[in-house]
């Protein structure tokens, strides 16, 4: 085979990663976006190594999945957790259920009621439900983590949330478009839960959108050069690929400016504390 063909061969076969990065205009900062086509990628959740130890670290997830000849390409916290790092409600990883959901009442950003479940089924849809609404359908996911409130919910921004609200922080979500494609979004700056929902509806246009924590709120990004080290962390969602030459794992997305390395400042609240 010519080499000119062998090139041109080399590059047909390597796998094309879907993670699509942007920068947004969020309130009077921007947002981090980025946006995973479930049926195509390896969406996986973290919680413990094999020694039953929480991970608490991107660092730990990465350098486990490079001992397994894998590369995590990008990560993010991925729900509300105990003191001692385990999920304050469902957590389903590769098809085990490693906590049950909770429908109790109580107090905090968790227990903000409307809250709710991001999920993936083995077929690679995707969707956040409703907790009640989740219970009733009988979903078998493939991952699930529950948390709360759901910033959208059918379109209906979450009935507490307060547009004048004072309450900023650096905040984290989840949701899925009507492509089903699945878009994480992180602030770079405080907002308001208001307008971080706000951001998810009318920008990101997700009929269906889950908070997943403030102040802790932490992004891994090769591709950005960005590896926050905010807090120790629980659970932990991120996308996953075979080992490959091209370290990035990330394709440009047209639209929004281009992004730089972002590292927003340094927060030590609570995750559970109610902030709105």
């Amino acid at each position: 085979m010519k080499p000119t063909l062998l090139a041109l061969a080399l590059l047909a076969a390597r796998p094309v990663l879907a993670v699509d990065y942007r920068d947004l205009p969020l309130a009077d900062t921007h947002a981090t976006v980025a946006a995973v086509d479930p049926a195509r990628e390896r969406l996986r959740l973290f919680l413990d190594d094999a020694a039953g130890a929480p991970f608490k670290r991107f660092d730990g997830v990465a350098a486990w999945l490079d001992a397994r000849g894998q590369r995590l390409v990008f990560a993010m916290n991925a729900g509300m957790y105990e003191p001692d790092r385990s999920p304050v409600g469902l957590f389903v990883a590769d098809g085990k259920q490693q906590a049950a959901l909770n429908t109790k009442d109580g107090v905090g950003n968790f227990y903000l009621k409307p809250n709710g479940v991001f999920f993936l089924r083995a077929d690679g849809t995707a969707g956040v439900l409703e907790t009640s609404r989740y219970a009733a359908a009988g979903i078998q996911p493939l991952l699930a983590t529950q948390s709360g409130p759901l910033l959208v919910d059918d379109g209906i921004i979450h009935p507490a949330f307060n547009p004048h609200s004072t309450s900023r922080l650096i905040r984290n979500g989840v949701g899925v478009d009507g492509k089903g494609t699945v878009i994480f979004a992180i602030s770079d700056g405080p907002v308001s839960l208001y307008e971080f929902a706000t951001f998810f509806r009318d920008t990101l246009h997700c009929a269906n959108a889950l908070y997943l924590d403030g102040t802790v709120s932490s992004l891994y990004a090769p591709a950005l050069r960005r590896d926050d080290a905010r807090a120790e962390l629980g659970p932990i969602i991120g996308v996953v690929d075979a080992r490959i030459d091209d370290h990035s794992g990330a394709r440009r997305h047209g639209r929004g400016r281009s992004i730089k390395a972002v590292t927003p400042e340094s927060n030590t609240a609570s995750p559970n504390r109610a902030r709105r």
